[in-house]
């Protein structure tokens, strides 16, 4: 039994799973600046100092930044980045068909907003 799970534990560490040490402080460390660069912008550029102001640029820059911290995120400590491509491409193609559902439920939702406040709500009145 005992020589089983010697075998086991030998077939994982062969096929890269998981990870180590150094690569988990490695992607802490990414992840950490990452936030203080975000909390430099924000505090710093936008606050502080006056160099940015806040609007689409700055609201660029933090979707940015977001989306490789989620990145980060689900690729290591989610081990996606680990996993076959076929599932990854599964898991992408969920991921982009939620974004463009609500994509569509934000133009539709402004849609209503603009033309509903056109007419009277109640017009017999």
């Amino acid at each position: 039994m005992a020589h089983h799970d010697h075998i086991a534990t030998h077939d994982a560490h062969e096929h890269g799973e998981g990870m180590g040490k150094k690569q988990i402080w490695s992607v802490f460390f990414v992840l950490l600046a990452l936030t203080a660069l975000e909390f430099l912008i924000a505090l710093g550029f936008v606050h502080h100092w006056g160099i940015l102001q806040k609007g689409t640029l700055v609201n660029t820059i933090y979707i940015a930044l977001t989306l490789v911290k989620a990145y980060y995120i689900v690729a290591f400590f989610m081990h996606l980045k680990f996993e076959k491509s076929s599932f990854i491409v599964t898991c992408s193609i969920v991921f982009l068909f939620i974004i463009y559902f609500i994509v569509l439920m934000l133009i539709e939702g402004n849609y209503l907003l603009t033309h509903l406040q056109e007419h009277a709500l109640y017009p017999n009145n």
